[in-house]
């Protein structure tokens, strides 16, 4: 297992702080006075960098003079999630305290436009290449990336050639469903997420072993397939609430998933974190404004783009594979 790191703050979290957007923070630590931004605004940007300890990235990188390498980071979707522009952000972040540029593709997992970029990196002598996928799952790796010294982000090879990184997704699930436990809560349900899709059937696993471990029967009639999307959520909640024994807490394998609980839920009568509980799962953003604020899961993502570039400048010889932690974040709605 990957070691516990201690949690970095974000420019979102300064963002969060100030109460502006994530622009406006951006803007006032880059000092474009061009901007209308008031005095005021400004003051409370810096004071939420100062109170949190925010080091804008860049913060104690090598002098320019030191020569740049380049790392490659392919990825086949960015705008299908928010977690690969996380997973870009940390490995660029660590990339440019090494004083190394990232280049980063999106190739819809377009081999050919794959095998021109290994090509295009190999005749630029890149230190190495980051071979990322938006779901987590094992594959195949394209023929060219043996040319580079390479790790997978977020994927792992069927054949153990490359080093790797995936959350520790059926430790999630465990950690999840016993806060749940921990609360006195017996009926948990648990919502999944599309069959096929690794990281809900290893969600799935972790809820059962966290039920068995307490000691409680995995009742098939308390889990409902959903698809990841608020749409499922709602229509899995309400399933679950028809039943003559309803759940006393509901643990959705993806936060979209728990905001249609959570409007399901509502439209019952019920109340999120006091009549039953509800427990998320990856830290989106919507999480902190649901009310009450959505207990959940975060993937590790920021940290996972990190470990890439990392162990390609470690040099290790032998592939090294590895589950990051997947915190849990504990919010309130937990309770219930």
């Amino acid at each position: 297992m990957a070691k516990d790191k201690k949690t970095r703050i974000t420019m979102k979290d300064v963002a969060l702080r100030a109460g502006v957007s994530q622009s406006t923070v951006s803007f006032v630590l880059n000092g474009l006075e061009d901007m209308r931004i008031s005095r005021d605004t400004r003051k409370r940007v810096m004071a939420a960098v100062e109170d949190l300890g925010y080091r804008p990235r860049g913060a104690g990188r090598p002098p320019k003079s030191a020569g740049r390498g380049v790392i490659g980071l392919i990825i086949d979707e960015i705008a299908t999630s928010p977690f690969a522009a996380i997973s870009i952000e940390g490995a660029q972040e660590e990339a440019w305290k090494h004083n190394v540029l990232l280049e980063v593709v999106m190739t819809g997992s377009d081999a050919e436009y794959e095998a021109a970029m290994l090509r295009k990196w190999a005749g630029d002598n890149a230190m190495g290449v980051i071979y990322g996928s938006i779901l987590t799952r094992a594959l195949t790796p394209p023929e060219g990336l043996a040319r580079h010294s390479a790790v997978l982000l977020n994927c792992h090879d069927t054949r153990g050639r490359y080093s790797s990184i995936v959350p520790a997704e059926r430790r999630g699930g465990e950690v999840a469903t016993a806060a749940l436990v921990a609360e006195g809560h017996r009926r948990v349900a648990f919502i999944s997420g599309e069959p096929w899709m690794e990281a809900s059937d290893q969600r799935m696993e972790g809820y059962e072993r966290a039920l068995r471990a307490a000691g409680i029967p995995v009742d098939p009639s308390l889990i409902v397939e959903g698809n990841f999307l608020p749409s499922g959520g709602r229509r899995a909640t309400l399933e679950l609430m028809a039943h003559d024994r309803r759940p006393d807490a509901i643990f959705c394998a993806n936060d979209l998933m728990a905001v249609g609980c959570y409007e399901a839920l509502k439209e019952l009568g019920e109340r999120p974190g006091e009549t039953i509980a509800v427990m998320g799962y990856d830290d989106q953003e919507i999480a902190q404004h649901l009310s009450p604020p959505l207990s959940t899961v975060l993937l590790p993502h920021r940290e996972m783009g990190q470990w890439c570039v990392e162990t390609l400048m470690s040099g290790h010889d032998a592939p090294v594979s590895d589950r990051m932690e997947c915190p849990l974040i504990l919010r309130g709605s937990h309770a219930g």
